[in-house]
């Protein structure tokens, strides 16, 4: 059977890049605030409570008051994880989109290629961002406020939606795999419900979004881990089309027997 190549090139890289997402995020869960002053518990990571932050009292509530002597290391860790979350942003988004083109090779479904520019537009929310988080942090830690604050729910929201349409993509084509692969593709659909929640109401439901997006993710670089180990060891594709069987050929009907020439005369 022939093996699509391209295929296998954009699961090797979903892997390695899935990895490293993997490696990095566990790295950023260790550069960044490990906890807050006072933020409600519904938020999760305190970094979720800055991203959905309102008002000068959400930022007093994340960092602390001046009098707070915590509040200086707090202010340090967010914006060294900030920093370091433009490298997090462009490896989650060539993750995801590596792995939605190797699946519209795979399926041969071109709707899955064009859901691959999803992550590109959540990485680009993402940037805009932090650039509106880095001036609303400046502006607080001189004690001032930041005008950038009435624009920060429009990228964060716009973030956090795509990355739930990427991973509903996701579970669409891994259904459309096989029979066995149909629950799987399900529970990462039904899995983004959580998403439209968090963003309407953060201070309950933000904890849930690391769990929304995050489970799409590991069940992707599963499956870029079994499509690589087919291509490389196996030399076979994740998703094996059935080849139609040859038509056969209908018989056709002997004719009938020419009729007997009689020669001479009719008996009467």
């Amino acid at each position: 059977m022939n093996y699509d190549l391209p295929a296998a090139r954009w699961w090797y890289g979903a892997l390695l890049l899935g990895i490293a997402v993997l490696l990095f995020g566990l790295h950023l869960g260790q550069v960044f605030p490990p906890d807050a002053h006072a933020v409600d518990p519904g938020y999760g990571a305190p970094i979720l409570a800055f991203e959905f932050a309102g008002g000068q009292h959400d930022l007093i509530a994340i960092f602390g008051p001046d009098s707070d002597p915590r509040q200086v290391g707090r202010l340090a860790a967010m914006r060294t994880g900030n920093e370091q979350d433009h490298i997090y942003m462009l490896l989650y988004t060539g993750f995801l989109a590596s792995g939605l083109i190797a699946l519209s090779h795979e399926l041969g479904l071109r709707a899955l290629k064009a859901a691959a520019t999803l992550p590109i537009l959540a990485g680009l929310c993402d940037v805009w961002e932090n650039w509106l988080l880095f001036d609303i942090q400046a502006a607080f830690t001189v004690g001032d406020y930041s005008p950038a604050m009435a624009s920060l729910p429009y990228p964060v929201a716009a973030k956090f939606a795509l990355l739930a349409l990427t991973n509903v993509a996701i579970g669409l084509g891994i259904a459309r795999i096989g029979r066995w692969h149909e629950l799987a593709g399900t529970l990462v659909i039904v899995a983004c419900v959580p998403v439209l929640m968090a963003i309407a109401v953060p201070a309950r439901y933000g904890w849930t979004l690391l769990a929304s997006t995050g489970g799409g993710w590991i069940v992707l670089l599963g499956l870029a881990m079994m499509a690589s180990w087919r291509a490389a060891v196996r030399k076979r594709p994740l998703v094996e089309s059935e080849m139609p069987a040859p038509a056969t050929r209908r018989a056709e009907p002997d004719a009938a027997p020419a009729a007997r020439k009689l020669f001479g005369r009719r008996g009467a």
